[in-house]
């Protein structure tokens, strides 16, 4: 199985006469994601590469069936991009768009909680998420992904998404889900709803995940691992040399005193029983001994 999205996920993509939101959306399609029309108002009736375009989300749901949105527009346009995919009744929206001011994003994420329960947000600033083998919504490469599980992946970093990827592949280890959560102090998905989900997916066997430096989530899903989590978890935190009180790469990773430090978090994981890796080589090869703990040694893992 995999989590969020599967190969009935039927994609729109909101900027797909865009640059980055043709280039991204094509490379979806391309990859088998069911990118069935894009959005942008005033240019209905137009198609990108043989696919419709429609002026709102409205028209291309009803249109389309479409049950996924991906959000490639400016960071001026993205909040009310969100919001017109939930109101249109789309269930999961990618939001890959970096920039956007963290109260603007206070603002959509508590709209979206209160209004519209049933649509989950992945992003914004992020690198999307892929089921490898059955749907790709963003900008990871499939090309590094391998199927058949048993390890989910979510990380803060979309770089380290990457990498955590190559990783496992590079070992036979196949992926069931991997999800970039995204680094900016308001992700519409966090940690913790990752992890719930993979728990409860039954193809999945064991967790890698990526934290860094700033804020307390990697804090609070080690309270979670501690207490819920039946699967082994792998964990990394970037940002051991970052020097204290200075913002690093995202907007969410900011230390605050002894708060939010990659030792502070690496600490709270292995406490709570995660496997902690220095660094992201050590983190492969710590899930290579739990796959092989769980006696899951063939070639992907299965």
């Amino acid at each position: 199985m995999s989590i969020f999205v599967d190969e009935s996920t039927v994609v729109v993509v909101q900027g797909l006469t865009g640059g980055q939101g043709r280039f991204h959306g094509l490379r979806n399609r391309a990859y088998g994601t069911k990118v069935a029309a894009g959005v942008t108002p005033g240019k209905g009736g137009q198609n990108v590469d043989g696919i419709p375009v429609f002026d709102t989300v409205a028209e291309a749901v009803d249109a389309t069936g479409a049950n996924a949105s991906f959000v490639s527009v400016p960071p001026r346009a993205a909040g009310a991009a969100i919001l017109e995919a939930a109101q249109a009744g789309v269930s999961l929206v990618v939001c890959i768009t970096e920039h956007i001011p963290a109260h603007d994003e206070a603002l959509f994420f508590n709209k979206l909680r209160r209004e519209h329960p049933g649509t989950r947000l992945i992003g914004p600033n992020c690198p999307g998420i892929i089921s490898p083998g059955k749907c790709n919504i963003g900008i990871t490469s499939g090309d590094i992904a391998l199927p058949g599980g048993p390890v989910g992946i979510v990380s803060r970093s979309g770089t380290l998404t990457y990498q955590a990827i190559y990783e496992l592949s590079q070992q036979r280890i196949g992926q069931t889900t991997c999800v970039g959560i995204g680094g900016d102090p308001v992700p519409g998905t966090g940690f913790i709803d990752c992890l719930e989900a993979f728990e409860a997916d039954p193809e999945t066997r064991a967790v890698m995940m990526i934290g860094e430096i700033g804020g307390s989530e990697e804090e609070r899903a080690a309270e979670f691992i501690a207490t819920e989590m039946t699967k082994p978890v792998v964990a990394y935190v970037a940002g051991v040399t970052a020097p204290p009180g200075r913002k690093m790469g995202h907007a969410g990773a900011i230390v605050s005193g002894s708060k939010g430090t990659a030792k502070a978090k690496m600490d709270a994981l292995e406490k709570a029983g995660a496997r902690v890796a220095k660094n992201p080589t050590e983190a492969g090869e710590l899930m290579v001994e739990v796959v092989k703990d769980l006696g899951l040694g063939g070639p992907d893992g299965s």
